[in-house]
């Protein structure tokens, strides 16, 4: 349970995540603009290593047996989704493979097909854009194609600095539209007592918190690492 506290936080990274027009994210620019109770802060989702469908995926869909609704490559528009005969439009963008899998044979078993076997697969992974920032050799923003990991992430910035301190990596993520973070231990990722979680397009990341601003330290300070993504 968070210790109770009244911190002023907020993440001026909406320019970063939107459009990310220069090289490198300024962590003085995190600065304060409401209140916040941590002791409220909801959990939500934890890191998946599962890769997460985005804009511009091609995608390779079966429908066991059936010629008709099968297609090499499908990409995913700017929407978020794809369309397919009978069901139309079936959501891309922030799914799992499986979870279109899931939806897709729902939707044609409640209509047109007895226990259809659908597959999703992705066949190439569109480019999307990271953050990484902090103590790092070359903070900037990166591309990324298919599934990344933390490791990797940090690894395309050529390396934390030799006097970062790896065991407060922050992860900052919109989650539904708002702002979330996650505490990783990346020493222990690298000694291998910890799983190497997955990021995703337009996460933040910011090795060693003591460079982000005050405000935003009393936050992730009280996050335990390889806690779940909380809301703040």
């Amino acid at each position: 349970m968070f210790r109770r506290f009244k911190v002023l936080a907020a993440l001026a990274t909406a320019a970063v995540l939107a459009g990310c027009a220069g090289p490198r994210m300024d962590i003085n620019e995190m600065t304060a603009a409401q209140p916040v109770d941590l002791q409220t802060v909801r959990e939500v989702a934890a890191p998946t290593n599962e890769y997460r469908i985005g804009v511009g995926d091609k995608l390779d869909v079966r429908v066991f047996q059936v010629a008709d609704l099968s297609f090499e490559e499908l990409v995913v528009d700017t929407s978020g989704n794809i369309n397919l005969p009978l069901i139309g439009a079936v959501r891309g963008a922030g799914r799992t493979a499986g979870e279109m899998s899931t939806d897709i044979a729902g939707r044609l078993a409640a209509q047109y097909l007895r226990d259809p076997q659908v597959t999703v697969t992705v066949t190439e992974a569109a480019s999307q854009k990271i953050t990484v920032d902090g103590a790092v050799t070359k903070p900037g923003v990166y591309e990324m194609r298919g599934s990344t990991s933390l490791l990797q992430a940090v690894a395309m910035a050529e390396g934390p600095t030799r006097v970062a301190d790896l065991t407060k990596v922050a992860v900052f993520r919109n989650i539904d539209g708002r702002r979330s973070v996650a505490v990783f231990d990346l020493a222990a990722i690298r000694q291998g007592r910890a799983s190497d979680p997955q990021v995703l397009g337009d996460d933040v990341i910011v090795v060693d918190t003591s460079r982000l601003s005050s405000a935003l330290r009393e936050v992730v300070g009280a996050l335990p690492a390889f806690a779940a993504f909380a809301y703040f």
